[in-house]
C-alpha cells in the first residue's frame, strides 16, 4: 500500500494486510464473528462496538504517536482507512487519546475506549469548575458538539473552559448526568458514527496537563496529521473501486485516464504524508527540534504549519479523487452497490474535518507572521 520512498523505516514495517484482516474480519474478544462479504460489495460494516475491539486491538500493538512513531502510526491509520473509512473513524480518535493520556503521564483504566472533544461551536459553551475537595478535579457543566460515539464509549477527553483558558479533561461518559444527542445525528455518511452534542450536568472529571497544553503541545499538530492519514486511506480504498472497474475494461480510455489522474493525486498526498513522518521521526534525534520553533526559545520546524499544509495537501487530493471516481464510475454503483456508496458517503463527510479556504487562509497568516516558505 506504502509506495512514497520518503516514509521512515516504522512505516514500511507496518502489516497492512494483515490490518485489512482485521478490519475486515470484525471479530475481537468482546465481539462475535460476523459474515464476510467479497468484491466492492463488501465494504466492511461492523458495529460500533465490533469497530472499538478493532480500535483495542489496534491500540495494543500501535505506540503513542511520539517522535520515532510517526511513520508506523500514520500508516497503521491509512491501513485501517483504505479497509473502512467508518472504522477508522472510530480508531483514529481512540489511538490520539491514549498518545495524549501517555504524554501527561496520566493512567489509563483496563479496557476503556476514548474520544477526544476539542470541537468548539456558536452558542454552545463547557466550563470546568475546580472541585475544592480534590487536587485535579473539576466539575463540567454546559453541552459539547461534535461528540462521536458518545454513547458508545467508556471515556473522552474533553476541552473545557476554565478561567478564560481551553482545559483538556478526561471524564468516565457513564456517569449520571452525561447526556449524549445522537438522535442530533442525521447525516448520510458515517451513520453509524454519530458525533451530535453531549450535556454535562455537574459531571466529574480530573484535568490533564495545564490550561492550554493539549493545543499547544506539538502533538496536537501532529495528530491533525494522523487524521490527514485517514482521509488518503479511505481515497485509497477508493481508488481500488475505480482499478477494478478499469481492470474490467481494459479498452475502455477514459477509465485508464481516470486511474491515472487517481494515481498521481495519491502519490502527491502520501509523499506529502510520508515528508510529515519522516521529520517528525528525525525530531527524536535532535530534542530541541520536537519542539515548536514558534514557543519560546524553540528550535524546531513549524509543526502548526507543517501538519495544515499537511491537511490542506491530502484535502486538494483526495477531494479530486471522489471527484474522479464518481464521474467516472457514473451513479450505477452509487445507488447499487451498498460498499461503493457507504464509501464515498463516509469520505465526503470524514474530510470536512479539513474546514477548506479557512484552513488555507491559516496558511498564509502563519506565513506573513513568521515566515515557513523557501522562496
Amino acid at each position: 500500500m506504502l509506495a512514497s520512498p520518503a516514509w521512515p523505516d516504522g512505516a514500511t514495517a507496518v502489516d497492512t494486510d494483515a490490518i485489512t484482516a482485521l478490519v475486515t474480519a470484525r471479530t475481537g474478544p468482546d465481539t462475535a464473528p460476523a459474515a464476510t462479504s467479497t468484491g466492492t460489495a463488501g465494504r466492511p460494516a461492523p458495529t460500533s462496538v465490533d469497530r472499538l475491539a478493532v480500535a483495542r486491538a489496534l491500540a495494543a500493538d500501535t505506540p503513542p504517536l511520539t517522535a520515532g512513531t510517526a511513520g508506523r502510526c500514520f500508516a497503521t491509520l491509512a491501513a485501517v482507512a483504505a479497509a473502512d473509512v467508518a472504522t477508522a473513524r472510530t480508531v483514529e480518535p481512540h489511538l490520539d487519546a491514549l498518545t495524549i493520556l501517555a504524554q501527561a503521564g496520566v493512567a489509563v483504566p483496563a479496557d476503556a475506549t476514548w474520544g477526544v472533544y476539542a470541537a468548539e461551536a456558536p452558542g454552545l459553551r463547557l466550563d470546568a469548575r475546580p472541585d475544592p475537595g480534590t487536587a485535579g478535579a473539576v466539575v463540567l457543566d454546559g453541552t459539547k458538539p461534535w461528540c462521536s460515539l458518545a454513547s458508545t464509549l467508556s471515556h473522552a477527553l474533553v476541552t473545557a473552559t476554565v478561567g478564560g483558558e481551553r482545559q483538556l479533561v478526561a471524564v468516565d461518559l457513564r456517569q449520571d448526568g452525561v447526556v449524549p444527542h445522537d438522535e442530533a445525528w442525521v447525516a448520510r455518511g458515517l451513520p453509524d458514527v454519530p458525533s451530535g452534542p453531549v450535556d454535562f450536568t455537574a459531571v466529574p472529571a480530573t484535568t490533564v496537563g495545564d490550561p492550554g497544553w493539549y493545543l499547544h503541545r506539538p502533538g496536537f499538530a501532529w495528530g491533525g496529521i494522523g487524521v490527514a492519514a485517514c482521509w488518503w486511506g479511505g481515497a485509497v480504498g477508493l481508488a481500488r473501486v475505480l482499478r477494478d472497474h478499469a481492470a474490467a475494461r481494459p479498452d475502455a480510455e477514459l477509465l485508464r485516464v481516470a486511474l491515472g489522474a487517481v494515481v498521481a493525486d495519491l502519490a502527491d498526498a502520501e509523499d506529502a504524508l510520508a515528508t510529515a513522518a519522516r521529520l517528525i521521526d528525525a525530531s527524536a534525534e535532535h530534542p530541541d527540534a520536537e519542539h515548536d520553533h514558534t514557543a519560546a526559545g524553540g528550535a524546531g520546524p513549524d509543526w502548526p504549519l507543517l501538519a495544515q499544509v499537511v491537511r490542506s495537501r491530502v484535502r486538494r487530493a483526495v477531494d479530486a479523487v471522489l471527484t474522479r471516481v464518481v464521474r467516472t464510475v457514473g451513479p450505477g454503483p452509487l445507488t447499487s452497490d451498498p460498499a461503493i456508496a457507504a464509501r464515498v458517503a463516509d469520505l465526503e463527510l470524514y474530510v470536512l474535518q479539513d474546514h477548506g479556504d479557512r484552513d488555507l487562509g491559516r496558511i498564509g497568516r502563519i506565513v506573513l507572521e513568521r515566515g515557513g516558505v523557501a522562496w
